[in-house]
This record gives C-alpha cells, sequence and structure tokens, in this order.
C-alpha cells in the first residue's frame, strides 16, 4: 500500500466512527529513513483531529479510541502514530 491509499483508508475509517470536523494527516516517515528500527513499507505518521466527540475523552481515551479504530493499519503499515485532537 502506498501513503496517499493509507491516508485515505485512514481517513475514511476514522470518519465512519466519530464525528469530525476535520482530519489532516501528515507523512512523516522521511524523517526516519535512516533509524536503524526504519522498516520499508511502514509509515510515519502524524494526524491533526478537530473532533468535539474526542474532546470530551482525556489524551490517553482519545488515543485508544483511535488505535482500536486502526488497529490493522496499526499493524501493517503504521510504524508510528503521532496524535493531537483540537
Amino acid at each position: 500500500m502506498d501513503i496517499n491509499q493509507l491516508i485515505l483508508l485512514v481517513k475514511s475509517k476514522i470518519e465512519q466512527k466519530i464525528l469530525t470536523q476535520s482530519i489532516l494527516i501528515k507523512d512523516n516517515t522521511y524523517l526516519h529513513k535512516k533509524h536503524l528500527s526504519h522498516q520499508e513499507g511502514k509509515f510515519h505518521l502524524k494526524m491533526i483531529i478537530k473532533s468535539d466527540e474526542l474532546k470530551k475523552h482525556n489524551k490517553l481515551q482519545a488515543t485508544r479510541i483511535i488505535y482500536n479504530i486502526l488497529d490493522e493499519e496499526i499493524k501493517e503499515y503504521i510504524h508510528s502514530l503521532e496524535i493531537l485532537v483540537n
């Protein structure tokens, strides 16, 4: 799966489960290419979500909700996921 497909899939899955005002996903994989733990085909993503629904939860709970939604993608394609909820 390429990064554009992954971003579309991640946005779609989150929008199906959580009411959001906006989702911005940035690929930061290039920052980690030289790391020893870098794996080809695994991406480093930064996600900024504007969601009143997620704001009702503390940071840990909101992160768990997102990780549960993206369980398969995290196992297969995502090495690192930074989440900011606004």
